[in-house]
């Protein structure tokens, strides 16, 4: 992937004919399984040479998988968080850039579930189950906190708005069919406490006014396209429009459920790692003083890889236990009830994080010297960990679950936790 090139083309249609439908969970869970094994065998050469995964993508598209939330009486299987979850960590465990592409798409299709008009669900629903994709355009650099957006939708004579601001770190931009933009709403009543209302703008991917740059330059995830989306005087209708703000008024689970697809990229990470480490084992000497024929005999060696297992399979049963929080608090969502899974998604977050480090890290260790060699370019698991566990700080995290604990503070509806 070339750094600083401007993709101007038009993305890849996605064909409804071809795409599979998925019914089930189950079935759901079977084809990241298989797709999983088929992504893996060339993700440390995709990642080293930053190779865009346009086929691969292709190939996700065609299998459903991108439309296993869209519920049933929209034509999808309605699949929960639990197994959504799983399809998540099973294919970071492959390739942790190619999985966190569709984090994105299926946080904008929950925002449409909650908050969208039924002709606009009808409308994004059957281009997910058709096949496209949808990517975000959120982050921003220049305010003072990553709270801030100064992308606007100005009201256009004529009716319908015009959209206009740059956007950084907008995973996979470069692919996506749609982009879906966070934009101050021009005109909207503010907020309690004077902050803006904001809105998320659902726009072609190739709609006039919109360059998407392949600028990403991250040492780790390297092929998820995270570059800058530039948006100059974008035509946007009222109904391509769905209220952001309001997704936080009351008790929910948006945020929850978007963590917990971070949550299981980082266990991904961290199993993958596992694995290769196993592999690298396999392949190393035993230290001479331990007296044992083979590496994986080694006293000490069989401690650490002993004590990776429990942290990647802690990591991993916080994940199920909170994906199974959020699918409960979604079937009655209480104030308790999502404020427990907001709490149990925090829990699992931080957990994964450290079991992604801590793995990819330790992987080395036990695989010694030879494991360290750019062929096999072991690194990209520490790398991708290291990478994703930026997205957003594991500390406050830690704080809000100290404040549930020990005083019952509720924590804070804002998308993160």
């Amino acid at each position: 992937m070339s750094v600083g090139n401007t993709e101007k083309s038009r993305p890849p249609r996605a064909d409804a004919t071809t795409t599979h439908v998925i019914r089930s969970a189950e079935e759901a869970t079977e084809i990241a399984r298989g797709l999983a094994a088929a992504f893996a065998a060339e993700a440390g050469d995709r990642d080293r040479d930053r190779r865009p995964p346009a086929a691969e993508l292709a190939v996700l598209s065609e299998s459903g998988l991108l439309g296993i939330t869209v519920p049933a009486r929209f034509g999808g299987a309605g699949v929960g968080v639990t197994a959504l979850a799983e399809v998540f960590r099973t294919l970071a465990a492959a390739d942790a850039s190619l999985a966190q592409i569709p984090h994105s798409h299926f946080v904008f299709l929950d925002a449409l579930g909650r908050v969208g008009t039924e002709e606009q669900r009808a409308r994004y629903f059957a281009a997910a189950l058709g096949g496209a994709r949808f990517a975000n355009a959120q982050a921003e650099r220049g305010g003072r906190t990553a709270a801030d957006d100064a992308t606007a939708l100005r009201r256009r004579d004529g009716g319908g708005y015009l959209l206009d601001g740059v956007k950084y770190y907008s995973t996979g931009a470069l692919f996506a069919h749609w982009l879906v933009v966070r934009a101050v709403l021009d005109g909207a009543p503010p907020l309690d406490g004077g902050a803006p209302r904001k809105a998320l703008a659902y726009i072609p991917r190739d709609a006039p006014g919109v360059t998407v740059e392949d600028d990403w330059d991250g040492m780790g995830q390297r092929t998820t396209a995270s570059g800058t989306v530039r948006l100059e005087g974008v035509r946007v209708e009222d109904d391509q429009i769905v209220p952001y703000s309001a997704l936080f008024d009351g008790p929910t689970t948006y945020g929850a459920r978007a963590q917990v697809l971070h949550a299981a990229l980082d266990a991904g990470i961290a199993r993958g790692a596992l694995d290769a480490a196993v592999t690298a084992v396999a392949r190393a000497r035993p230290w001479f003083e331990s007296g044992a024929a083979t590496a994986a005999e080694d006293p000490l060696l069989v401690q650490r890889a002993g004590e990776l297992e429990i942290a990647v399979r802690g990591a991993e049963a916080l994940l199920r236990e909170a994906a199974a929080a959020i699918d409960a608090a979604e079937g009655e969502p209480t104030a308790e009830a999502t404020a427990r899974a907001s709490v149990a998604t925090a829990v699992a977050k931080v957990a994964a994080a450290r079991a992604s480090l801590e793995a990819s890290s330790a992987l080395f260790e036990l695989g010694g010297t030879r494991s360290a060699s750019g062929a096999l370019n072991l690194s990209r698991h520490w790398r991708d960990a290291r990478t994703h566990t930026l997205h957003d700080p594991a500390r406050w995290k830690v704080q809000h679950v100290g404040r549930w604990l020990l005083s019952g503070t509720p924590p804070p509806r804002h998308g993160q936790l």
